[in-house]
């Protein structure tokens, strides 16, 4: 029973013969379907908080006042069988977590977590689902991470996960795949972010190398326990990834079908000591630029396949495609048609080489297209011409400038004041400061009539101790208009001889 409902049928009157009429009132409503009725824990779950776990409750259908609130919800070890578009009888906005593993869902029908729109975490686990149709994950734009292992699952079939634009982590080992879900990747509104993929305990008989080479800079893709056929194609992609410390081949190295012995025929075919340090190629934009692989050495025999793999994709020499610009010779040498600056960056090759290849050795090599300052995507930092000429024009302004201001310094050394009792002045009184030519002109005391000299005239603070008349500023009749003009070769014959006239 509704709580206020009950609570109203409590308050009779004293003698307990009546019903309170507005509990009367409350239960037409109810009935009416006017007041939302408070979804209580049922019995068999826990629920605390905001976390609910039904879990172990065998369960065949989901629980119908179960609350609304749950964050997660844990549904495990229950009887479910099918997972209608109505298994949910309300919406949970707030759910982010849904944990469906060890039930017996066989089909899970369109429009299922229409109510649940705000997951990040699905559990599917540990159930017997054979074939995943299109469209049964619709509106789970915001899911990060999928469960799918241990199931039976042969089929995915296209735009299964068309509209998981934020699904990061899917797990999908120990199923009953026969083909690699290349799809995954390239369809459009897939799981673009994907960035771990877990394919192991499946029944993979082979992989697509070149698109591996491609899709596994950026993320894993775990692969261990399959049927793989090991030729020389997977034994160069073992062979990289073990150089790259590729993690789930590292953690899992022993589960490959490909063993340090198995590549003993491809290891003949032509490979050599390899560099320990990447080489760098430099050339033009427009030019063409051919690199080998490092390692290979040449004629290559027939029917060896070798990678490439460059900073936007991956090539082989299986497939030389003459309108491209960057293609792969059928001797294993890189060809670049028509150099352009985003072609700058880091390449790798990869060949079978019959063994895991030493760390310290490198597969790589880098390519700078043009002078211009720019960083690829491998952090290769090359600068321009202009750049250094730049540098070396400011360098050498500076060096100028430096060179004046010594000369400055050394020719226009102020002059020393020099008292002169004779005429009965207190030195420098006028505090003048005369820039000399010469420096020897301030030991000497002499003053050259035709140099250049420049006076800065500063007022003499007056003396309060003092009873004597003010001394004039500055005696300049020895200092023509000529000296105190910069142009010495302008003559000007009146003389100042009175400080009133320099005002």
């Amino acid at each position: 029973m509704h709580p206020i409902a009950s609570q109203l049928l409590g308050k009779t009157d004293v003698g307990g013969s009546r019903c309170n009429p507005a509990a009367a009132a409350v239960l037409l409503l109810l009935c009416l379907g006017f007041l939302p009725s408070v979804a209580t824990c049922p019995p068999c779950c826990l629920c605390a908080s905001d976390i609910i776990s039904c879990s172990g409750c065998n369960l065949s259908v989901l629980p119908f006042d179960l609350p609304s609130y749950a964050t997660r919800l844990d549904l495990s070890h229950n009887a479910l069988t099918v997972l209608h578009a109505d298994w949910i009888s309300q919406p949970f906005d707030r759910l982010a977590a849904l944990i469906l593993s060890k039930n017996s869902v066989s089909r899970i029908e369109v429009n299922t977590f229409n109510l649940t729109l705000h997951l990040l975490h699905l559990d599917l686990s540990s159930n017997q689902l054979t074939v995943l149709n299109s469209s049964i994950f619709t509106g789970l734009k915001e899911l990060k991470e999928l469960l799918l292992f241990g199931n039976q699952i042969v089929q995915i079939n296209p735009g299964t996960f068309s509209d998981l634009y934020s699904l990061q982590r899917l797990y999908l080992s120990t199923n009953r795949l026969t083909v690699f879900p290349l799809w995954l990747f390239e369809e459009s509104g897939g799981p673009h972010n994907l960035t771990f993929l877990d394919l192991s305990y499946n029944r993979l008989p082979k992989v697509p190398v070149q698109s591996l080479l491609n899709l596994t800079r950026e993320g894993g893709i775990y692969l261990q326990e399959n049927p793989l056929v090991c030729d020389c194609a997977l034994l160069a992609l073992q062979d990289y990834w073990m150089w790259k410390q590729y993690r789930p081949l590292v953690d899992f190295r022993g589960e490959y079908p490909c063993k340090e012995d198995a590549g003993l025929e491809c290891s003949q075919q032509g490979v050599s000591d390899m560099p320990l340090e990447a080489p760098t190629y430099q050339v033009d934009p427009g030019n063409w630029l051919r690199v080998p692989c490092p390692g290979l050495t040449l004629p290559v025999q027939e029917g060896l396949v070798v990678f490439w793999v460059t900073p936007s994709t991956a090539l082989n020499s299986s497939t030389n495609d003459l309108s491209a610009h960057v293609t792969v010779l059928p001797n294993g040498t890189l060809e670049i048609r028509g150099a352009l600056i985003e072609d700058s960056g880091t390449y790798g090759c990869v060949v079978a080489r019959g063994r895991y290849t030493d760390p310290s050795e490198s597969l790589e090599i880098s390519v700078v297209v043009g002078n211009l300052t720019t960083t690829s995507a491998s952090g290769l930092v090359h600068r321009n011409g202009a750049e250094h000429f730049n540098t070396a024009f400011t360098t050498l302004a500076s060096c100028v400038v430096s060179i004046v201001l010594v000369l400055l310094y050394l020719y226009l050394t102020p002059c020393r004041c020099r008292e002169s009792r004779a005429e009965g002045s207190r030195g420098c009184g006028g505090r003048a400061i005369i820039l000399c030519s010469d420096p020897s002109d301030v030991e000497s005391g002499q003053r050259r009539s035709n140099g250049k000299r420049v006076a800065f005239l500063e007022p003499q603070a007056e003396d309060s101790n003092s009873g004597d008349p003010k001394p004039p500023v500055m005696n300049v009749g020895h200092v023509t208009t000529e000296g105190i003009l910069k142009n010495g070769s302008r003559t000007v014959g009146q003389t100042l001889t009175d400080p009133a006239q320099m005002a």
